[in-house]
Formats: structure tokens, C-alpha cells, sequence
């Protein structure tokens, strides 16, 4: 498990953020094969319930964001993240619990996609980057940074 992307780097992200005033930090993951994106479906009683979002979740304290990022997405889908390949992007935003919350998304590799495992979701499905998702527009903001940084349109 390694990053191409500093500790010096996350932790400003966190310093940055809580500058900021946000006081909950959250992960996303970006899981591309063949131009298809994970996309999981939150289950209808919980926050936001049956929108589509990528696997992410809430740091625990005293947590690093690529730690937190490898447990999220184990937890959620039973994929191990291998590396983190570069960061994408931020949206701030009001949680369940009223508290401020940024979102960190990053572009990472998984050691195997055929075994998707839902654990904290109703459904998941791979969305075409080529079409618009059905996700929120933060998160629709965050794959059109991913596609504009792969030169896709």
C-alpha cells in the first residue's frame, strides 16, 4: 500500500480545511476501469438516501486521509485500494449532523474490481465518465475534474 501523493500534501489538505473551519473530514474514491466509474447507491433511509456517490466516508479521529480512504472503501465495497494516484478535488458541505464537512476526492487503483461487496449500500453500479452520472453536482463536479484531467470530455 503506497501513495503517489506526499503526507506532507494530505496533511495541508487538513490543516487547510480546518483553517477553513470545517470540522468533519470526509474521502472519496474515483475506482476507473475501462472508462466506467463506481458509483454506489446510499440506502434509502440514511442521509440522502438513494442518491448515487462515490465510495467515501467520514475520517475517525487522529486518522490520516489515505488511511481513512483504503478503510472507507474496504469497508463499503470489499475492494482494497492499492495506491493513491493523484488528488482531484474538494467540496465543502452541511452533514447529517449539521456539521461543516470537505469532502477530499482522489483518483486511486484497486487490486481487483470483479468482487464488489456492499456492506453499507443498496446498490452500485459502473457509470460511463462519457455521460452524466446520477449522482449530486459536487460529486458530478469532482468526475468532470477526473475527465478534464484525462483529457476526456
Amino acid at each position: 500500500m503506497k501513495t503517489l501523493i506526499s503526507s506532507a500534501f494530505l496533511q495541508n489538505l487538513c490543516v487547510k480545511a480546518g483553517e477553513d473551519g470545517v470540522s468533519q473530514l470526509v474521502v472519496g474514491a474515483i475506482i476507473e476501469v475501462g472508462g466506467y466509474v463506481l458509483l454506489l447507491q446510499r440506502r434509502r433511509q440514511d442521509f440522502m438516501g438513494g442518491i448515487f456517490e462515490l465510495p467515501s466516508g467520514k475520517t475517525e479521529p487522529g486518522e490520516t486521509l489515505d488511511a481513512a480512504l483504503r478503510r472507507e472503501t474496504r469497508e463499503e465495497t470489499g475492494l482494497d485500494v492499492g495506491e493513491l494516484v493523484d488528488f482531484i478535488g474538494s467540496f465543502d458541505y452541511v452533514a447529517g449532523d449539521g456539521q461543516k464537512a470537505r469532502q477530499f476526492t482522489f483518483l486511486v487503483t484497486v487490486s481487483s474490481t470483479r468482487d464488489v461487496r456492499l456492506a453499507e449500500h443498496d446498490a452500485y453500479q459502473w457509470a460511463s465518465l462519457e455521460g452524466e452520472p446520477p449522482v449530486t453536482a459536487a460529486v458530478s463536479d469532482q468526475l468532470k475534474a477526473y475527465r478534464a484531467k484525462r483529457g476526456v470530455r
